[in-house]
């Protein structure tokens, strides 16, 4: 398990000063900790941000990971998504997102100033289709 440098170090730190006896790094008196809902409510609203999900959370890592560059493949890996479909619910797209694609494709255009050229093709006058006739080989 690979961790940030802080991360690792906390959990380290929790593990030695953990009772000799608990095999858990989160424990409550050296007894496995139960459903933390209730925990996790109380002190969302005691720092100001009543209704966060802990799945909030994970949203916000699988996006900072891919804001990072990390490869979608390997943010999979790392936030525990085992299909692609799931993964993309939590790869939210943010009106930053569409912001900061708006301002990369108008410098890339300004850079490109002269250079790019458009093709279209003209719209042709609508048929009538009367009959349909079978392909012959």
């Amino acid at each position: 398990l690979y961790l940030e440098p802080e991360l690792k170090e906390l959990m380290e730190s929790l593990h030695r000063t953990r009772p000799m006896n608990c095999l858990f790094v989160f424990h409550l008196d050296g007894k496995r900790c139960g459903d933390f809902r209730r925990s996790w409510n109380t002190a969302c609203t005691q720092i100001g941000i009543p209704g966060l999900l802990f799945h909030d959370l994970r949203r916000s890592a699988v996006r900072n990971m891919v804001r990072a560059g990390i490869p979608e493949r390997v943010a999979m890996t790392i936030s525990g998504h085992k299909t692609r479909s799931v993964f993309d619910r939590y790869n939210i797209t943010s009106q930053d997102d569409l912001r900061e694609a708006a301002q990369k494709r108008h410098e890339f255009y300004a850079l490109q100033a002269g250079r790019l050229h458009f093709s279209y093709i003209l719209p042709q006058k609508a048929q009538k289709v009367t009959a349909l006739k079978a392909a012959t080989p």
